[in-house]
């Protein structure tokens, strides 16, 4: 089956000129109090948890067109990663930056959700209940917030 019957196929680029392109993505994790103390006390058994959520979210950046089949791959020059620690959440924020011809908001999007599932991957153990489900713990609200183009 060719792409083209399917309705599948990469957008062509090539003829687009260069532009500096920059795309903020946030999105937040909710976790019991308890959970929240520990990882603001430094101790999680797996270690540092926002700093291992950062190094997660800048090579998810690096990777999204591995996990996002049309994503073109692009050249990214700058991958910011911000956390915000609030009354039974953190945010994250990922902004992404590129000299080229495609926007980086997939990028940006992939990087604040590979964040937050290294935060809930790193602090499982203490949000589950006696069954072993998850009943405190969700990812929410993961939106592009910002996407500029043409300026640095």
């Amino acid at each position: 089956m060719s792409s083209e019957k399917s309705g599948i196929k990469m957008i062509d680029v090539g003829q687009k000129p260069d532009v500096q392109r920059t795309a903020t993505a946030k999105g937040e994790i909710k976790l019991k109090p308890s959970t929240m103390e520990l990882i603001k006390k430094g101790e999680i058994k797996k270690g540092d948890v926002l700093s291992a959520a950062q190094l997660a979210a800048i090579m998810a950046v690096k990777k999204t067109p591995e996990f996002i089949p049309l994503c073109h791959p692009i050249p990214i020059t700058r991958v910011d990663v911000n956390f915000e620690i609030e009354e039974g959440r953190i945010t994250c924020h990922c902004s992404v930056c590129a000299h080229y011809k495609t926007g980086v908001e997939m990028e940006a999007l992939c990087g604040v959700t590979a964040a937050l599932l290294t935060i809930w991957d790193m602090v499982k153990y203490l949000e589950k209940d006696e069954n072993g489900q998850y009943p405190a713990t969700r990812i929410e609200s993961i939106e592009v917030v910002e996407k500029v183009k043409g300026s640095e």
